[in-house]
């Protein structure tokens, strides 16, 4: 693909070439090419521009390819959008772990009870899984509220839910009501401790500590957004849009960690890989009963893409995937799904005090892999290695190096590599096509000098001029009438 404009010295090249000609023909051609000193000096320039203008074209010739050389970029029409934004977007998607670990004291003596709370180390874990997206170099993540709402909870919340989970555990594992295994337990057990636990998954497969830096609520309750905090830098990220933007139809991608694509035929690995659905917006102006916004999408989600990006076709984040429609006989139905507009999640942001900013990670990586899917695999090797080492543990890097060097032997070449060395040959021949004008057009040749015309010698009377005969004291054409005249009375004579 070539773009760009010619460089201004090669279009005033190629005007002054073609202006010195035209100028030389137009300064010429009023010359009286009968003096022989003139016609001497058009010759000289012509045998000089027969050299010159053809040579001073392929110097232009070589300025004008190596412009078209340099502005040559990648071809990526072979890979699809969807791909392209798949590869960008997925780095900066992250899986969000928030739970709680909740110890008990079981007072009484019933060894069956005992034994079954040993089993579990007198512990019971309680929360969830959702979805997030890094938007910062240095680890501002944005979610849903609900998918940390955990670490938002008291101590004495938590215990009671995690309470109910142990009580269900008693209950099927005796068989018995859980009403009555309910009633037993909170007689004989207490909690002694919470632990909150809140942790956040790279794709590169890095678990880091995170911080709620600022809150909304869950879905039911206000608005479900949250911004949390990891440690890190050079981190990849998305770009935030803006929702006001958006509407019916709209081509969007949902990107996260759906429980539904876990599996036990799966490696361990895999569950660090997010899924992309792709789908459009069906509905933009509806609110929840608290009144806040909801965009409605029918891209296929389901629990675990909660907190998850919903992105454009520019790749940017146009919300958050936060519930989905009520069941059908008891049944989830894909296709009825809503997320937060980034706009209301933008307010957190901006509590948080957070910047959307970009990465050097992020510009390194999308240049590789617009150099990979152009074919030039040397260019984009040396792009991904410094992804590596500026974030060794992004998600995508090992295996696009892997990949161009096993095609290396194949790479295009990228002649912009070479751009000062073309600046250097634009620059001497632009220099040898001024010097050839000058040559050609300036630089004339000395003109001899004319002999001075001398009186000294009398002029040499004309054989030929008639004499006066009528004695007019001139030779005119009644002189010449004459002389024809006798001339006929001679020759009637010698007849």
């Amino acid at each position: 693909m070539i773009s760009g404009t010619p460089p201004l010295g090669t279009l005033l090249l190629i005007y002054f070439l073609v202006q010195s000609s035209f100028g030389c023909k137009c300064e010429y051609i009023v010359l009286d090419l009968k003096s022989p000193l003139q016609y001497e000096e058009v010759s000289m320039l012509k045998k000089k521009a027969l050299f010159t203008v053809p040579f001073s074209i392929l110097l232009i010739a070589v300025i004008v390819t190596s412009f078209f050389l340099l502005n040559i970029r990648p071809d990526t029409s072979n890979v699809s959008q969807a791909q392209k934004l798949s590869e960008y977007s997925k780095p900066a998607v992250v899986r969000v772990i928030d739970y709680a670990v909740v110890e008990w004291q079981f007072n009484d003596y019933f060894p069956e009870v005992d034994a079954l709370l040993q089993e579990i180390d007198y512990q019971t874990l309680i929360g969830g899984s959702g979805s997030g997206a890094i938007i910062s170099s240095d680890g501002y993540i944005v979610t849903n509220a609900h998918v940390v709402e955990g670490s938002k909870m008291e101590e004495a919340d938590l215990a009671n839910a995690a309470f109910e989970q142990l009580v269900t555990i008693v209950a099927e594992h005796f068989q018995v009501d859980y009403n009555e295994a309910y009633d037993y337990m909170v007689e004989y057990t207490q909690y002694t401790k919470v632990t909150k636990v809140l942790k956040v998954i790279l794709p590169g497969g890095d678990v880091l500590d995170g911080e709620v830096k600022s809150y909304g609520a869950p879905i039911n309750e206000g608005k479900d957004a949250a911004v949390l905090k990891i440690e890190g830098k050079n981190l990849p990220t998305l770009p935030l849009g803006n929702s006001e933007t958006i509407a019916d139809q709209d081509n969007i991608w949902v990107i996260g960690y759906p429980a539904a694509a876990e599996s036990e035929l799966l490696s361990p690995d895999s569950s660090l890989e997010s899924s992309m659905n792709a789908g459009q917006i069906s509905a933009t102006s509806k609110k929840t009963e608290q009144g806040s916004p909801v965009i409605q999408l029918n891209a296929a989600s389901t629990h675990g893409n909660s907190g998850g990006p919903v992105i454009n076709e520019k790749g940017e984040v146009i919300g958050l995937l936060t519930f989905r429609g009520d069941t059908v006989n008891g049944q989830e139905v894909q296709g009825f799904n809503f997320a937060v507009p980034v706009n209301t999640v933008k307010e957190f942001v901006n509590q948080a005090g957070a910047k959307n900013t970009s990465s050097r990670t992020d510009k390194l990586f999308k240049e590789g892999l617009i150099l990979y899917w152009g074919g030039y695999y040397k260019n984009a090797l040396e792009k991904f290695e410094a992804v590596e080492r500026i974030f060794p543990n992004h998600s995508e890097v090992k295996q696009y190096i892997s990949n161009s060097e096993k095609k290396i032997d194949d790479s295009k070449i990228l002649w912009s590599d070479y751009q000062t060395l073309f600046y250097i040959v634009d620059g001497v021949a632009g220099l040898l096509i001024i010097l050839l004008m000058v040559f050609t057009f300036v630089i004339k040749p000395k003109q001899p000098k004319l002999a001075a015309a001398t009186n000294s010698d009398p002029a040499t009377p004309n054989e030929n001029i008639i004499p006066d005969l009528n004695g007019d004291g001139k030779s005119d054409m009644q002189d010449v009438l004459i002389a024809l005249k006798k001339q006929q009375d001679e020759e009637k004579k010698k007849e």
